[in-house]
């Protein structure tokens, strides 16, 4: 009995400090949003006191059109870049799982992006758009002519998809390695089986390949959707939001808010709204993902 009780002690006394940390990092900060949801509080001091203003800056945020519309921006980037993305790293994966010459060499290239800073990708992606002699303008005016050519960044239409492609190759790396590993754990039986029972190679992909990475797939549509509603970096650097708030996310509007404005109480509420949506969102797909495979 004491043996057992010193050993609980250690683990209580071994979890102590990321309990801390997570106390420090996550709850005291969303605790201090949520009380400053209800004031005026400004970023820099000012003469007059921070004064309780209620609901009025929830108020203010259902009413505001700019804030709908960093919704809709975000809503329409992780709708495009999530598939995107998990399509592009699954079948990356799947070509560097199969027996290639140089296979080593491959993945060594292929993960390369997600050791860049994501201010250096970006810098990299500013060049690909640049217009009108960018490559990417110097490929297209190959076909439609040296006088034509593309605005990636500046355009209402393209802006969006020019980011999203960008992010996807910024950080697909980090969901081919997980699928990477989620292949390697296929057992090699099933694929033999089902050679043996002449199915094709799409069949295999769809009856074998498929399902056994059902967990694979939950952990990374929940991270990925993640990760796509807090995109800031490549707006901050490369559109700023431009043009005309066609690319201003939830996250970098809340940083014009509370930073560009100073205004920490109505920041703070749509930090709180934000922390509210992106939990709901992640509980709901794991329940229905989880609900999915159990029927």
């Amino acid at each position: 009995m004491p043996s057992f009780s010193n050993g609980r002690s250690q683990e209580v006394a071994m979890l102590v400090p990321a309990m801390l940390c997570l106390v420090l990092i996550i709850v005291v900060p969303f605790a201090l949003s949520v009380g400053f949801s209800f004031t005026d509080q400004r970023l820099m001091p000012r003469p007059i006191p921070t004064r309780f203003i209620g609901v009025t800056n929830y108020e203010r945020m259902f009413a505001d059109r700019l804030f709908w519309q960093a919704i809709g921006n975000t809503v329409l980037f992780t709708v495009l870049v999530v598939p995107f993305q998990l399509a592009i790293s699954l079948t990356v994966a799947m070509a560097l799982n199969a027996a290639i010459p140089f296979r080593g060499l491959f993945r060594t290239v292929a993960i390369l992006p997600l050791l860049l800073p994501i201010t250096v990708v970006v810098a990299i992606w500013a060049v690909l758009y640049r217009i009108p002699t960018g490559p990417l303008n110097a490929v297209y005016q190959l076909f439609a002519g040296s006088e034509n050519y593309i605005d990636f960044i500046g355009g209402s239409d393209t802006a969006m998809v020019a980011l999203v492609v960008l992010s996807a190759w910024a950080t697909f790396p980090y969901q081919m390695l997980i699928y990477l590993a989620g292949l390697q754990d296929v057992p090699g039986d099933l694929y033999e089986a089902a050679e043996l029972d002449g199915a094709t190679a799409w069949q295999r992909f769809r009856f074998v390949t498929w399902p056994s990475l059902r967990n694979v797939n939950i952990f990374l549509l929940i991270i990925t959707t993640i990760q796509a509603l807090k995109l800031f970096t490549q707006v901050s650097v490369m559109t700023r939001g431009g043009p005309n708030g066609s690319t201003t996310t939830i996250i970098y509007y809340l940083f014009q808010q509370g930073f560009t404005s100073q205004k920490i109480g109505y920041a703070s509420a749509i930090s709180v709204f934000f922390f509210v949506a992106v939990t709901t969102i992640a509980v709901l797909q794991r329940v229905f993902l989880k609900n999915e495979g159990e029927a």
